[in-house]
């Protein structure tokens, strides 16, 4: 299961594996408040496309596009995580005051098809006979 919480909400016994998803540190939380497993910078949006959607430069959808556009170019950044979710929970916490516009929504979705997609069927059918032109 993968959920998304807010840095500022206390860390609660069923968030599981809590994983920091933002480049820059929260405003005014001690890294002993958080309760973390993992802080992966990497994971997160790029700078310019951080500033851009903050700036207001791209709307959400933009945002969403673009940011999938650069979990499609790095799996290594965000293939540590499917264990977790595979296994136990796996808490993205964010620091958006937006709890459903931000970068750690869209990551949690990609990681859900993901995971949809490792759990199917092996290979697809084949269907060749059904195209006798190829």
């Amino acid at each position: 299961m993968i959920q998304c919480k807010r840095a500022y909400t206390p860390a609660a016994l069923e968030d599981g594996h809590r994983v920091l998803v933002d480049r820059l540190w929260p405003r005014n939380c001690r890294k002993d408040q958080l309760s973390l497993s993992a802080w992966l910078q990497d994971v997160a949006p790029s700078t310019h496309l951080r500033k851009a959607f903050k700036s207001g430069e791209l709307d959400f959808a933009q945002f969403t596009a673009a940011y999938r556009q650069e979990l499609a170019a790095h799996p290594e950044y965000w293939q540590t995580l499917l264990p977790y979710a595979e296994k136990g929970t796996l808490t993205l916490v964010f620091a958006a005051r937006d709890t459903q516009a931000n970068n750690a929504v869209v990551l949690a979705d990609w990681l859900e098809e993901a995971l949809e997609r490792s759990t199917g069927a092996s290979s697809p059918a084949c269907y060749l006979s059904d195209f006798p032109e190829y």
